[in-house]
């Protein structure tokens, strides 16, 4: 049943990633603020997450901020947390993603015809340039959703988080919402392509407000919430 599932969701999922793409690529000529992306987005979110037979429970959506854009910042457990949160989070926002996610066919274009933001690790100025753009859309109203491990953890535990987040928090003032997510590292193991079913809950945490904090204390703040929060899910399930 494992490997059924998993030709279904590769085989369909493809598909609909090829569909997401053309529809994409028509839909931004008039959709300025990219909102019907994020829908079409979040379709093919669940269309996949329905696929592999996943569940997913999310909880503190009214922690969320109305009235400002925020940068919500989750750790990263596996391949489907993009998925989950595209998904299901209640809010539309652009990723901030590493930059060889958009060298992915289809996938990978669509992320930039939608406006997300790539950023590369790995050279400085370039992420430099990617924050600031990221720094623009969030004074534009638009909210962000980065992953400050900057990777996958290979265990589940959390890894220690980056800086450029907390650069960007301090850059625009917006609050930090955490967000942490648990389960994904169960369905598809890094360096497997094997699909399994699982339950995936998501837990968003009240917001950090920027104020006077430096890069440190937002980091080591933002840390402990979202360790409290993927404990306590630990301990509930």
């Amino acid at each position: 049943m494992t490997i059924v599932r998993t030709l279904l969701v590769w085989l369909l999922g493809m598909s609909l990633t090829v569909l997401v793409f053309l529809a994409v690529s028509l839909i931004r000529v008039f959709d300025s603020k990219r909102a019907i992306i994020h829908s079409v987005g979040a379709v093919w979110s669940r269309c996949l997450i329905g696929l592999a037979g996943i569940k997913v429970d999310l909880r503190g959506g009214e922690n969320i901020p109305k009235d400002t854009p925020v940068i919500f910042l989750s750790n990263h457990q596996g391949a489907f947390d993009i998925p989950a949160l595209q998904g299901y989070m209640p809010v539309r926002f652009r990723w901030v993603a590493k930059k060889s996610l958009f060298k992915v066919p289809f996938l990978g274009w669509s992320m930039r015809l939608a406006g997300y933001i790539p950023i590369d690790r790995d050279n400085p100025v370039e992420a430099m340039k990617s924050m600031e753009e990221a720094s623009e859309k969030i004074r534009a109203g638009a909210s962000v959703l980065i992953f400050p491990e900057g990777t996958r953890s290979t265990t589940g535990a959390l890894l220690p988080f980056k800086r450029g987040a907390f650069m960007l928090a301090r850059k625009s003032g917006a609050p930090i919402v955490p967000v942490a997510i648990k389960g994904t590292f169960e369905i598809m193991k890094r360096g497997s392509h094997i699909i399994r079913p699982s339950k995936v809950s998501i837990s968003i945490g009240k917001p950090i407000p920027v104020g006077s904090s430096d890069e440190k204390e937002l980091r080591n703040m933002t840390k402990k919430a979202v360790e409290a929060l993927y404990n306590d899910m630990r301990s509930s399930a």
